[in-house]
């Protein structure tokens, strides 16, 4: 702040999660607007959420503008044009062979890829059309739910779309209207709107006597308002966590929303409230649904980042016996996540060498561990590579469980960072002998390819679509995997870490545990009906561009060089930041490990980070000098 680099001084201010900070930084800035818009966008891709008095300013923080800017660019790339799950399958090369999927199953995947395909977009061939009732027809029961709940996908971030999802929560079909309150949810999500049109009507869902009504809601509310610590959720959903009459997966999701809601602000309240209703469920209940894994990450994410602050949740966690080695290891998963700390990655990797007896014990505590290490470790180039290497001797020596993890563990260190060691190792997983390794890996390679249309990994997928064709949960796991790595048409991305890896989105971290959770068992969960954990990645979603924008907030295109990112710390002089460019005119966008700086000096940069909106002004001192004529010189 006194060297007035307001800039950086906002992300060590997010870094640190301090409110104050940011608050004095908007506050020092006022006599500067294009600045204060700038560090508006910064708090806007962290998802911190501030009240300001100008409208302007209310409308970046809160995202109202993410999803006009989102179209402007897939406009100016030329990538309007709807795609279909053919188009991405190929199904023409495929000489018919998806005989393996029956054709509910077929429609299910079909359904998921659409969304993610055409995320944002705000159209597509199948339910934003005046056919979509034949196409939601088309699915039995929870695919019915699904392919409504798609529309939220196609029209994510754009709140003025939500009269398109009216029509369908007043049918007579309970799986189309839930369908509709979670495309509410997925619809607003990252967005903050003054309306707050999907509060009221999901509020209202929560009271219908039927729970997968009820579900539905509070998918629609973790969904909508993850990150927003709003009390009045607080009220509403406590009682659905400890009321025993509902089922494990209802009060599951409602622990799980309060701990998306509340993420990392260490609330004791919704804390207590879990570990309660955990402590008066029956013992034989708990240890054998596979829903009490989100009581414990809801409780886990209360905490995520925040270090040291678990240990009167640690001492808590005792007070359910049967699952304690299981939350404390859930909160040293979320509390140490992406902090790179080798202390409790050794004390994790020493957890794992216990030996435990099958009669007494199931292990479970060992697939969180697994997912630890690679949470704490994804923060930091070192210690990522550091715990690739340990995942191969894992691998080699850990018991089913953890060899089932492992995949998973390698996606979330790699996520939407196709890098050529990560991805040979998940391609040879993926004709593992046991099966659950094998599904695990394929859908390890739909994350690391998230949103980057890699074309290596789309012929692997590919080739294993035809390989599986016989096996109906492979071929369907395979065909998510091949949605993911089309995400957004290849300008989305799912990794949380941003501004050259300083900061991480929360909310985004804690949407991608929840699905890496959820797929640690997926005969349980993902390849029975409760496939919806699917729809928890949306969390984590975010447009991989950048976008540079003159001073009244309009799209300037400029030259831009973009290439490998340098490590240039401690480096005497001025040396490259970016090896290996190519020059692009603006918008472009930008993958994994990439980094973009100005070609020219007519215009300067408000932020030195030149990732997502940058904020540019004129430069005074730029003079174009014209090119000289040898000829006569």
């Amino acid at each position: 702040i006194k060297m007035k680099d307001y800039t950086s001084a906002m992300r060590i201010a997010m870094r640190l999660n301090e409110m104050e900070k940011m608050k004095e930084l908007m506050e020092i800035t006022q006599n500067d607007p294009p600045l204060q818009k700038q560090l508006a966008f910064m708090m806007a891709r962290q998802r911190v959420f501030f009240e300001t008095e100008d409208a302007d300013l209310t409308s970046i923080i809160s995202n109202e503008k993410l999803s006009e800017y989102f179209l402007g660019v897939g406009r100016e790339l030329d990538v309007m044009e709807p795609k279909t799950p053919d188009q991405i399958f190929k199904a023409h090369l495929q000489d018919n062979q998806t005989k393996g999927l029956d054709h509910a199953k077929q429609n299910l995947a079909a359904a998921y890829v659409n969304g993610f395909v055409n995320a944002g977009f705000c159209d597509d061939k199948y339910i934003s059309t005046s056919d979509a009732n034949d196409w939601i027809h088309k699915n039995k029961e929870n695919g019915k739910s699904i392919a409504t709940s798609s529309i939220g996908l196609i029209y994510l971030w754009d709140v003025d779309s939500m009269t398109h999802i009216d029509k369908f929560q007043y049918t007579q079909d309970d799986f189309i209207t839930a369908g509709a309150y979670m495309a509410f949810g997925l619809l607003n999500s990252g967005v903050k709107n003054e309306v707050d049109a999907a509060y009221a009507l999901l509020i209202e869902a929560l009271e219908s006597p039927k729970e997968s009504l009820k579900c539905a809601a509070i998918m629609g509310l973790s969904f909508a308002y993850a990150g927003h610590a709003r009390e009045d959720i607080l009220e509403v959903i406590s009682p659905l966590v400890i009321d025993d009459s509902l089922s494990m997966e209802c009060s599951g999701l409602a622990a799980l929303c309060l701990g998306l809601v509340y993420i990392s602000t260490c609330n004791d309240e919704v804390a207590n409230t879990i570990i309660q209703a955990l402590s008066e469920r029956s013992e034989t209940v708990v240890d054998n649904s596979p829903f009490t894994k989100f009581f414990c990450l809801g409780l886990g994410l209360l905490y995520l980042g925040q270090q040291e602050k678990i240990e009167s949740a640690l001492m808590v966690a005792d007070m359910v016996p049967g699952m304690a080695k299981y939350i404390k290891m859930t909160l040293n998963m979320c509390a140490y996540a992406t902090t790179g700390n080798v202390l409790k990655i050794q004390e994790m990797l020493q957890v794992l060498s216990e030996t435990i007896d099958p009669k007494t014990d199931k292990g479970l505590h060992q697939i969180i561990t697994v997912m630890g290490i690679a949470a704490m470790a994804m923060g930091e180039d070192i210690g990522s590579e550091m715990v690739l290497s340990t995942m191969q001797h894992l691998l080699q020596y850990g018991d089913k469980n953890v060899r089932k993890t492992v995949p998973l563990a390698i996606g979330l260190l790699s996520i939407s960072n196709p890098d050529v060691l990560t991805t040979d190792t998940l391609s040879k997983l993926t004709h593992d002998q046991d099966k659950e390794v094998c599904q695990s890996a394929i859908f390890a390679l739909g994350l690391i390819g998230a949103g980057t249309n890699n074309s290596r990994l789309a012929d692997i997928l590919r080739d294993l679509a035809s390989y599986h064709a016989n096996e109906e949960n492979t071929l369907f796991i395979t065909r998510i995997a091949q949605g993911i790595l089309h995400l957004g048409k290849g300008l989305m991305t799912l990794n949380p870490m941003h501004s050259h890896k300083l900061l991480t989105s929360n909310v985004a971290l804690g949407g991608l545990l929840t699905t890496l959770l959820a797929c640690t068992d997926l005969n349980s969960i993902i390849f029975e009906k409760y496939h919806y954990f699917l729809y928890y990645l949306v969390l984590a979603i975010y447009p991989r561009i950048m976008l540079t924008l003159d001073e009244e907030l309009n799209a300037l295109p400029v030259s831009v060089r973009v290439g490998q990112a340098v490590d240039i710390v401690a480096q005497a002089g001025h040396p490259k930041s970016i090896t290996g460019f190519q020059t692009h005119s603006t918008p472009v966008p930008l993958a994994v490990g990439e980094r973009a700086e100005l070609a020219t000096e007519e215009y300067v940069p408000l932020i030195n980070e030149l990732e997502n909106f940058v904020i540019l002004k004129k430069n005074p001192d730029y003079n174009e000098q014209k090119p000289r004529n040898f000829l006569f010189s």
